[in-house]
């Protein structure tokens, strides 16, 4: 007879204190939540990176001669080489520790400054915006991975979409700091101060980065099985085998969830890139507000976006801790999300009132990103671990691309409109209107149980001997 392993030293057996797959679920969890509030706070800055542009651009502009159109174009530039830098993170995802690239991003964002800072000319923005891109194009799907490592599969939800608040927390805490930095001293000023920040939080990330030891369905078994794990090691009979087996990254590409979770996302991107390069110049050029009001009135879409995010990723890990379907608990929530954003942002360039106006702009620009989270939990869904952090760099630079398009061809509306608020009415509602179409399309196609199946993802029981 087979003797089988006694389950006791899986809580007996003595470690390093240095390995998190030998703490205790308590002492993982809570560093699980330091390593979430560190990448909250770095998802902050580099956010605040992307957003110094648009709350520059009425100086950048007259400073240094730049046409709507143009500005448009550098404001899109960054995202040529944020999507390009994605897809050559992705194998690397899968076999580099997680910590190491976002120590690299991290530096990589401080080093894009300097051209900008040192020459100030508009081939120097351009060069400035690009390496830029290149250094924050991975950060959301790596850092998204490495938070997975730190919580079992159910529980990943909440602590992922914290640390994805970062795009909008970054503009409300960074957005009124740096309006106040560009008009009292100079935007070059501003540039400066980003690149000190980010040199200070990549060391103070050398020091406390780490890696997460949920690293595989297995590894996640063994950690928090509890009597499962025992059930495993005694009647394996009784218990699901762990799929771990690779799909081929475009079987999983071409699967109608993957394809309509991450084009509704897509359009979530082109709308809240819109707000952060063009919202602060419309507040000024339409509404008459100064840098400083236009800075901090782009904070309010932006910290309803942090809200949007978390709730809107809680409701969707509740649901599903209740048992409730993931085609409903995640497809649909993100489904119904874009729907409100795109109808609200659509509205908003109808009706007269301005400050009816500002309010619907609030939530059609803010509720965007609170769809890159539940995105992010369609694809991961459908990936093995063993190739989630490459399915997450693909996904998210499909959907980033969506910075590309809207900073330029939102240019070219309100450079070549009758007035200025007819160009801005037409970028909204372009975008408005794209993203209440996909949210429908969403709701309608986004099956991850279906599409499971098909790539052969779900656990298959063990028939009895």
């Amino acid at each position: 007879m087979t003797q089988l392993a006694d389950p006791k030293p899986l809580q007996t057996q003595r470690y390093s204190s240095k390995d998190p797959s030998t703490w205790s679920y308590e002492k993982r969890r809570r560093y699980g939540w330091s390593i979430t509030l560190s990448l909250l706070v770095l998802m902050m800055l580099s956010w605040a990176d992307k957003a110094v542009l648009g709350l520059a651009a009425v100086p950048i502009m007259r400073d240094l001669n730049i046409t709507p159109e143009a500005f448009g174009l550098v404001s899109s530039a960054m995202f040529l080489t944020f999507g390009l830098a994605q897809l050559f993170a992705a194998p690397l995802a899968n076999k580099v520790q997680s910590r190491w690239i976002l120590l690299v991003l991290c530096l990589l964002w401080s080093i894009a400054q300097v051209p900008v800072i040192v020459f100030a000319s508009l081939p120097a923005l351009l060069a400035s915006r690009l390496l830029l891109g290149a250094g924050e194009g991975p950060l959301a799907p790596v850092m998204v991975h490495g938070i997975y490592k730190w919580f079992p599969e159910k529980k990943g939800a909440t602590p992922a979409a914290l640390a994805s608040t970062g795009v909008t927390l970054g503009i409300v805490a960074f957005a009124p700091v740096l309006a106040w930095v560009i008009g009292t001293y100079s935007w070059r000023t501003a540039f400066v101060l980003l690149a000190v920040i980010g040199l200070v939080f990549a060391i103070y990330w050398l020091i406390v980065g780490k890696e997460g030891p949920y690293t595989s369905r297995a590894a996640e078994l063994k950690l928090d099985g509890g009597e499962a794990a025992i059930a495993a090691a005694t009647e394996p009979s009784k218990v699901a085998t762990v799929v771990e087996s690779r799909v081929p990254y475009l079987r999983t590409i071409l699967s109608p969830s993957w394809i309509f979770a991450v084009l509704t996302s897509f359009f979530g991107y082109w709308t809240f890139t819109l707000a952060m390069s063009w919202g602060p110049a419309y507040f000024q050029n339409v509404l008459g507000l100064t840098g400083q009001q236009a800075g901090s009135l782009i904070a309010l879409p932006a910290a309803w976006g942090a809200i949007a995010t978390v709730s809107l990723s809680a409701l969707s890990q509740r649901l599903h801790l209740r048992g409730v379907p993931t085609r409903k608990s995640r497809a649909w929530v993100l489904g119904g999300g874009a729907v409100f954003s795109g109808a609200a942002l659509t509205a908003a360039t109808i009706v007269p009132d301005p400050m009816l106006t500002v309010g619907l702009m609030v939530f059609g620009f803010g509720t965007a990103p609170a769809l890159f989270a539940l995105t992010f939990l369609v694809v991961a869904e459908l990936s093995p671990v063993v190739q989630r952090g490459a399915n997450l760099s693909i996904s998210n630079a499909v959907l980033t691309a969506g910075g590309v398009f809207a900073p330029a061809i939102s240019g070219l509306l309100i450079g070549g409109a009758t007035t200025p608020a007819d160009g801005y009415a037409a970028s909204f509602t372009l975008a408005g209107g794209l993203l209440f179409a996909f949210g429908i399309l969403s709701l309608l196609f986004v099956n991850q149980q279906r599409d499971r199946r098909r790539l052969g993802l779900d656990p298959l029981p063990v028939p009895a001997a």
